[in-house]
């Protein structure tokens, strides 16, 4: 069983937690109950860097031995996923590992996510909504490297032993916003600075040297590379962006970047 199933949008949890309960915790305790009750062979549980909580500038990445501490609803739904795969590991043996993975992009991305909206958003000529300073930093990977840690975790895993992946790509949020800019030809006056997120994390960096030690695995793609290929996909499949940001996510926008867009820094 590999468990990549979430809510996993922080503003949504901001704005209503209830999802997150539902789906991040109970629904990983159903699917741990079915994998005990039809002995699966293995559980791989699809987590996320969130649950570290919030690094300094110049605290030491993120290892698995960081302790847990989430600052959203989302993370701490997370958080307590996590907690029930180990404690399944440990009171059933149940074969279990946990990967932590840093911030994904690529294609098929919900426009709700940062480099998508700012993809859709600038190719409307449209603004882009930057939290606070913009200075906030990510470590970035193209989702097909992820997918392949993934496969590595699967294959070579240590029972009951947790990964982190990371693309060894930290960037400032503002600095990826430019960059995207740059490639699609739009200028950096659709940048608007608004109100920040409440209990927004500061910065986040993953150590990925446990899953390279045992694994192999390290990413294949830097993050130019990944980012080039993630906007001609955009620019390739501009209906299917039209296609899903219209209707309920027209209601979501309106009530997350809305009134922040009107009161712009």
């Amino acid at each position: 069983v590999v468990h990549f199933a979430a809510e996993s949008h922080v503003d949504r949890s901001i704005h209503d937690a209830s999802p997150f309960i539902h789906t991040n915790v109970l629904g990983t305790q159903v699917l741990l109950d079915k994998s005990l009750e039809y002995d699966a062979a293995r559980f791989l549980h699809v987590s996320t860097d969130e649950v570290y909580g919030s690094l300094d500038e110049d605290d030491p990445a993120f290892t698995e031995e960081h302790p847990i501490d989430p600052s959203s609803p989302y993370s701490a739904s997370k958080a307590a996923s996590d907690m029930l795969v180990m404690a399944c590991h440990r009171t059933h043996g149940l074969n279990t590992t946990v990967t932590r993975c840093s911030n994904n992009y690529g294609p098929f991305q919900f426009p709700e996510k940062l480099i998508p909206l700012m993809i859709h958003n600038a190719l409307a000529d449209e603004p882009l909504p930057v939290y606070g300073d913009g200075r906030n930093i990510r470590d970035w990977i193209f989702v097909e490297d992820h997918c392949r840690a993934l496969a590595a975790v699967m294959k070579d895993g240590r029972s009951g032993s947790t990964y982190n992946i990371g693309g060894n790509a930290e960037q400032r949020n503002l600095d990826v916003v430019k960059t995207l800019l740059g490639i699609l030809g739009k200028p950096e006056s659709l940048i608007r600075f608004v109100k920040d997120r409440p209990g927004h994390d500061w910065r986040y960096a993953i150590d990925s040297s446990r899953v390279a030690d045992e694994t192999g695995w390290s990413p294949s793609l830097t993050f130019e590379k990944g980012l080039e290929r993630t906007v001609r996909w955009y620019l390739d499949n501009q209906p299917w962006t039209e296609r899903i940001t219209s209707g309920q996510y027209l209601d979501y926008y309106s009530k997350m970047y809305s009134e922040r867009l009107d009161a712009s820094l």
